[in-house]
């Protein structure tokens, strides 16, 4: 499946889209793919959150960073920063939350973290994820992630699913459950429909 699964209903692409789902889910991977193919800017929250050393920039101006940040007309944005859920999201037109099975998920963080400790690359503003940290700290992210996995997911349901809360009814949501866009829950103006392997579009009731 292409990308253009994400798209509006008539081929065309979205202007703004954030990107959602627990950590190891593939989100800024996702985004920056998305964001190159629309030739819309890639906003990476957590590039704004983290400071070199693996510090956390104040939350007032992290919250002022990311305003200025989404403030342009054509943008993908990348991660789940509750506090500015209403600043992101009130201006984005579609979420594509990525909703993998737990297996995978593990799967892929488990191998990133590897990937990212033994190469010594760099994750964000110098920031490097060493094998200690992603793995052996109190700050595993792949520790992270196996406890978030259910969180984040019962909180995307209640958020965006079916009687969504009032502020985001503007928003269309792709719920993706595979990594390949083979099966892509829809809901468009209220209306769910779904992707299927085969590529073909199908309502649900």
């Amino acid at each position: 499946m292409t990308l253009e699964t994400l798209y509006r209903a008539d081929g065309t692409p979205y202007d703004r889209y954030v990107v959602v789902g627990t950590s190891g889910s593939g989100k800024s991977t996702l985004a920056n793919r998305l964001a190159w193919q629309t030739e819309n800017r890639h906003v990476e929250l957590d590039r704004l959150h983290w400071l070199p050393g693996w510090q956390e920039r104040s939350w007032d101006v992290f919250c002022e960073d990311v305003a200025a940040a989404t403030a342009g007309e054509r943008w993908v944005v990348d991660g789940n920063y509750s506090v500015v859920r209403d600043v992101v999201w009130g201006r984005a037109e579609a979420v594509v939350w990525l909703d993998l099975p737990f297996r995978q998920v593990m799967s892929q963080i488990v191998v990133r973290t590897l990937r990212r400790g033994v190469n010594g690359e760099v994750v964000c503003n110098g920031n490097v994820e060493s094998l200690a940290r992603g793995i052996l700290s109190r700050e595993s992210i792949i520790l992270w992630a196996a406890k978030t996995w259910k969180k984040h997911r019962v909180r995307n349901e209640r958020l965006l699913m079916g009687q969504r809360e009032p502020a985001w009814q503007h928003l269309d949501v792709f719920r993706v459950r595979s990594g390949d866009l083979s099966d892509v829950e829809i809901w468009r103006g209220g209306v769910k429909g779904r992707v299927f392997s085969e590529g073909v579009m199908g309502l649900e009731g």
